[in-house]
This record gives C-alpha cells, structure tokens and sequence, in this order.
C-alpha cells in the first residue's frame, strides 16, 4: 500500500480506522431488519437478496479488518495498546460475521418463523441493533478520550454509555427467554429439525447484543488501565 494511503487509512490515530470499522459492522447489522421483515412474510427471493446484502457489508468491513491489522504501527504512542486495540476490533468483527452467519442459515433452510413469533422477534432483532448501536457509540468517543488524558467528564460519558449498553443486552436476554417460552410451548406442534434451527437462530441473534456487550468490556477495561 502506498504510504500515503496508508496515511489516509490511519490519519494522525489508529482509533480513526477503528471506528470506521465499527461503522462498517453497523452498517451490516441494521440489514438484519428489512432481512428478518422478508423472512416473516415468506419472501424468500427478498431474504436472499437481502442476505447478499449483508454477506457484502460484512465482507467490506473484513477488509477493514484486515487493513488495520496490516498496517497498525507496532508502536504506539497512545495510551492505549495495539493489544487492546487488536482485541476491540476482533469483537466488532465478530458482530458482522454473526449477522452473516444469520442470514446464511435462515436462507440456507429456509427457516419459518411461527406467527406467534413475528412481533417478539423483531423487538428482539432491534433490541440486539441497538446494542450494536451503544457499543458503536463508545467507541466513536475514544478519541476525544485519548485528547482528553482519560479523565474528567468524558470519562464520565463513557462509562454512562458502557453502562447503557450493558442494560440493553439485559433487555435482550429478557426478550429471548419469551421468545425460548414461546417455542418450547409449540415444540410438540413443530418438526423437530425446525425447532433445533430455530434455538440456533435465536441465540445467534442474541449473540449480537452478547459480543457489542463484549467491546464495550474491553473498552473499559483499556479505560481502567
């Protein structure tokens, strides 16, 4: 890569690209709506391009991914670690590869969600985004955290966020025990191929709100340090 494109990668911070990533990943993620919407109408040539959608979003933020990889300096004059840094983007890269794999394997099985499931199911799917979202929103303050030495009230703000993010995963857990409700009471009613792939669909959905929750963790952890 020229130097300087690799200049226009990383600017005068590492946490630019970082956050670019991030916003790449979220991209991706918010697909899941108009996708899950298709699945529950039986729309199957919508949830396909949907799905291709999604599997293109989640490859252009690998290539972030591996951009940033690639080029982060060895050193780092920051207070924060290429460590630290390294592990925050492994989890955003896992919230896009989670909502691929979704879609994937709704598409690939054709998976039909029961009526009783529809409404729940999308507030679920939103409430995983929206932790995606808060986790988005905390890393697009660690600049001014950099500038800020670590102290005062962007501090402050950061850790209101992290917190606010870790309520929206509890939301999301609630949710899904429901949803776990609703199915097992349909169990007997079902194929039981169908409801295997179903659980599966359901904590990967769940996952998403799991891993945002993970990079806001490490997020505080590199605060802590």
């Amino acid at each position: 890569m020229a130097r300087s494109t690799i200049s226009s990668l990383f600017g005068s911070s590492p946490v630019k690209p970082l956050q670019t990533h991030m916003a790449s990943v979220q991209a991706c993620v918010v697909e899941l709506i108009p996708f899950f919407q298709a699945v529950i109408q039986e729309d199957w040539k919508g949830a396909r391009a949907q799905q291709k959608k999604i599997a293109k979003l989640e490859g252009e933020a690998d290539k972030l991914k591996r951009q940033l990889r690639l080029h982060l300096p060895k050193s780092l004059f920051m207070p924060v670690s290429r460590r630290d840094l390294l592990e925050v983007l492994t989890m955003q890269d896992k919230i896009a590869n989670k909502a691929k794999d979704i879609a994937g394997l709704i598409t690939g099985r054709k998976i039909i969600l029961p009526e009783t499931l529809h409404e729940a199911f999308i507030e679920y799917v939103q409430r995983c985004i929206d932790a995606s979202a808060q986790a988005q929103k905390a890393i697009n303050e660690l600049d001014e955290l950099i500038e800020t030495g670590f102290g005062g009230k962007q501090m402050d703000l950061v850790e209101s966020m992290i917190t606010t993010l870790d309520s929206i995963e509890g939301d999301t857990d609630k949710i899904q025990v429901k949803i776990r409700t609703t199915v097992f009471a349909k169990e007997k009613d079902m194929n039981p191929v169908e409801v295997m792939f179903l659980y599966k669909v359901i904590d990967w959905v769940g996952d998403l709100a799991d891993l945002a929750q993970r990079v806001g963790s490490r997020l505080e952890l590199m605060l802590a340090r």
